[in-house]
């Protein structure tokens, strides 16, 4: 057997989202913070990504996060988040996952009933509490990032669907919430190739005309996910397909996603601090968020947002480059 890279992780899956936790094989990351470390990566390491993301080691909707040692003194570990589109600032699912894989591999001192980990991610602090009983971990709540809304009920010109009304909310990515039954789909798997379609079309003309922008997080400038909401929908009880450049649905009810849209819920007031959101993804699993704090990002009113939700390890693998193989930064389907 002959190998110029081998990385070692910890494969799980997030309410039936994948996480691969890479433990070996990366090194220390430079950079000062955690989003220097993401940068850093996409410029000079982004084909390690495309080497564990995309097939034939990955597939279509892989997701990832690179164990890091953390950049701040009051932080446990530190985390880069990879994913076939990229390298994100924060991950929600991505997060259970790691603290459900550092418990179950004993990588933290594990404390019943709740082990409390806190990581330095790129979008800032998030804190992981994990539900421990007999050494196994049963759910984690993240308390995220500050959260916030951008815009309530604008509108966006996409061709092929013309007016597109939407709310656009930060929630440790910038997701765009659109009403499904505004591009006239749907909530059906059998029409996700249309809903897929009509998502990247809305990320498009969002990005061309008015792209967001984070005042804090340096390279945080676009919106690539769409969040389109389903008829019956209500601040209580939300189900959604979660459409991702560049061209993929979250299986799980997305973390940052339920983030954002809790913070949306919040500024038009119909989600109070304290109450329970039920985010429910399109396979059927589900998140439980709560608001738990207001707080502001640069003046913009914010909160701060828990998602409470479940992991389970499926595997320990050892990654390999054969020098040989022809698809040294894998390939996209």
């Amino acid at each position: 057997m002959r190998s110029k890279r081998m990385f070692t992780a910890v494969d799980s899956h997030t309410e039936g989202m994948p996480t691969r936790v890479v433990t070996g094989g990366v090194g220390v990351i430079p950079g000062a913070t955690m989003n220097d470390k993401r940068l850093y990566f996409m410029e000079h390491l982004d084909d390690i990504r495309l080497l564990l993301m995309n097939e034939p080691r990955g597939h279509a909707a892989m997701s990832g996060a690179i164990l890091q040692p953390s950049t701040r003194p009051d932080a446990d570990w530190g985390v880069v988040y990879i994913e076939v589109s990229g390298c994100l600032p924060m991950c929600g699912h991505g997060t259970i996952g790691v603290a459900t894989v550092l418990v179950e591999t004993g990588m933290v001192q594990v404390e019943e009933p709740v082990t409390t980990i806190r990581l330095d991610t790129p979008a800032g602090l998030v804190i992981a509490r994990v539900a421990v009983t007999d050494g196994h971990a049963d759910s984690v709540t993240i308390e995220n990032v500050p959260s916030y809304s951008v815009r309530l009920d604008a509108e966006v010109e996409v061709p092929g669907y013309g007016t597109v009304p939407y709310s656009l909310a930060f929630g440790g990515n910038f997701y765009a919430m659109v009403d499904l039954d505004a591009v006239g789909l749907p909530f059906d798997r059998e029409n996700q190739q249309e809903i897929l379609q009509a998502g990247l079309a809305i990320m498009e003309a969002i990005n061309q005309t008015d792209p967001p922008r984070h005042p804090l997080i340096e390279g945080v400038d676009h919106c690539h996910h769409v969040e389109f909401i389903a008829p019956g929908s209500t601040a209580q009880h939300s189900r959604h397909a979660m459409a991702i450049y560049p061209g993929w649905f979250d299986r799980s009810p997305c973390g940052t996603g339920t983030s954002a849209r809790m913070a949306e819920l919040w500024a038009r007031g119909e989600l109070g601090l304290g109450q329970d959101f039920i985010n429910e993804s399109f396979i059927g699993s589900r998140f439980v968020g709560r608001l738990v704090e207001e707080t502001t990002v640069e003046g913009i009113p914010a909160v701060i947002p828990t998602v409470t939700g479940r992991a389970w390890v499926t595997g320990i693998g050892q990654y390999l480059l054969d020098p040989s193989d022809p698809f040294p930064a894998g390939f996209q389907f």
